[in-house]
């Protein structure tokens, strides 16, 4: 006797067969890649609001497949982001839908003249999984404060781009867990 699984996968085998035989006929699909969507809570990092804005549409506007949105109050999640007295400081990600991860926005090195943008940017950057690249240029988000007070760059590169893409692939974050070290950024 057979059960409903067979059916259904009878069923799957027909739509698969069919799909060829009618796609002469259809409009060309489009090929969307699966959008990992991370939530952030920033309600404990006042003064930061407008840097972690910028840096939040830096990294939507250059990652196709991952989207960080502001997580509803009362809601989980993944990412929270806090104000500190201290230097910057994140979670070595990637993380997933439903982990966690800690960024902590220092005020130590808004002091010493880097900017808020970039920072932010930058610790959202470790949360996606990407480590420091110090020293580095300023064209690398992730050479941080080794870049210097004078760059305000807040775009990760093309190869940072691709390191989180990679690490969301298939809509899911990398099957490796997360790495978990709190990378601290100071100089």
């Amino acid at each position: 006797m057979l059960d409903s699984r067979w059916f259904k996968a009878a069923g799957v085998a027909v739509a698969l067969t069919l799909a060829p035989a009618t796609a002469a006929h259809a409009a060309p699909a489009e090929s969307t890649a699966a959008v990992v969507t991370l939530r952030y809570d920033d309600s404990r990092a006042g003064g930061w609001e407008a840097a972690i804005a910028a840096g939040v549409a830096s990294w939507n506007a250059n990652v196709g497949n991952v989207k960080l949105v502001e997580a509803a109050p009362g809601t989980r999640a993944e990412i929270k982001i806090v104000a500190t007295s201290g230097w910057p400081q994140a979670t070595l990600g990637p993380v997933r839908p439903g982990g966690q991860a800690r960024v902590e926005l220092g005020s130590q090195a808004v002091t010493q003249g880097h900017d808020k943008t970039r920072i932010a940017a930058h610790e959202l950057g470790h949360s996606l999984g990407l480590p420091d690249t110090k020293p580095g240029p300023c064209s690398q988000l992730m050479s941080g404060s080794s870049a210097g007070t004078s760059c305000t760059n807040a775009v990760p590169n093309a190869a940072e781009r691709s390191r989180v893409e990679s690490a969301y692939a298939g809509g899911l974050a990398s099957l490796v867990p997360a790495d978990g070290r709190i990378l601290v950024d100071a100089p």
